[in-house]
């Protein structure tokens, strides 16, 4: 399988052959299944504070029993904790605290941000997924599926682009991509519906994803760089489903190609 070569203008230069793990047969089954197996991996550990629903001084279970300070016995209330709210003589004015079925009571069983999210995955099931997702990348009709229209696909550039600046590169970018470049930067705009006041007001596209060798240095805005030995199935199939923008760098093929030989 050939992919264009590009110089750091955009300008088509040469033809490259790709490795074999580019053409390989894409398995969409396993491929969302490592995707949905590694999610845990990268996702940020989340948990309640320490003490939550217990910061204050509650009495404890109530006593039932007569001549008793701060008893219960023919109050007729249960034996819920109680923290003192105000009191004349020995009549209190107790509000239910601690435990779950009461305001502002701890959870029973709150999620614990020490918990261990990985998942053990197949070795040769990683390796399968790591290629469809690979070549979803150079596959027209994965790209149409993905963007719901027909797609300009990535290719191969020279080491040049890596330093060229960044008004260059969006030209360069414009020159590959043609009506597709609105795919290419990343938009982030703010949700339309009730979801903003639900822990998700922006949402962004996914963009360009651009691989570099693991010598390589590329710092660009609005695009996504990762190195070879950083790249996941998380980064080529962002939902789990073949096919994203992305552009190789000639050092990152060559290094792809001997790792997923």
């Amino acid at each position: 399988m050939k992919a264009k070569l590009y110089d750091k203008t955009g300008s088509v230069k040469g033809s490259v052959n790709l490795p074999k793990c580019f053409s390989a047969r894409i398995r969409a089954d396993i491929l969302l299944k490592v995707f949905e197996t590694q999610k845990g991996v990268f996702s940020q550990a989340y948990g309640s504070l320490e003490g939550a629903g217990a910061q204050y001084s509650a009495s404890g279970i109530s006593k039932k029993r007569r001549h008793v300070w701060k008893g219960t016995y023919g109050k007729g209330i249960s034996r819920v904790p109680r923290k003192i709210m105000s009191r004349h003589g020995s009549s209190f004015n107790w509000v239910g605290a601690t435990v779950s079925n009461t305001r502002g009571g701890r959870k029973p069983h709150a999620p614990r941000s020490e918990k261990n999210l990985f998942k053990k995955v197949n070795k040769k099931e990683l390796v399968i997924a790591m290629k469809s997702a690979m070549a979803g990348t150079f596959n027209a009709v994965a790209l149409e599926k993905k963007y719901q229209r027909k797609m300009e696909m990535g290719g191969v550039f020279d080491n040049e682009i890596l330093e060229a600046k960044t008004k260059d590169f969006v030209i360069a970018m414009k020159a590959v991509f043609g009506e597709s470049f609105d795919s290419v930067l990343k938009h982030k705009s703010v949700r339309a519906g009730i979801g903003k006041m639900r822990g998700r007001k922006y949402k962004s596209n996914a963009g360009l994803l651009f691989v570099v060798g693991n010598e390589e240095e590329m710092k660009r805005k609005g695009i996504e760089v990762v190195k070879v030995n950083d790249l996941a199935v998380k980064d080529l199939a962002p939902n789990g489903v073949a096919g994203r923008l992305v552009c190789y760098s000639e050092k990152a093929v060559e290094e792809l190609g001997g790792r997923f030989a």
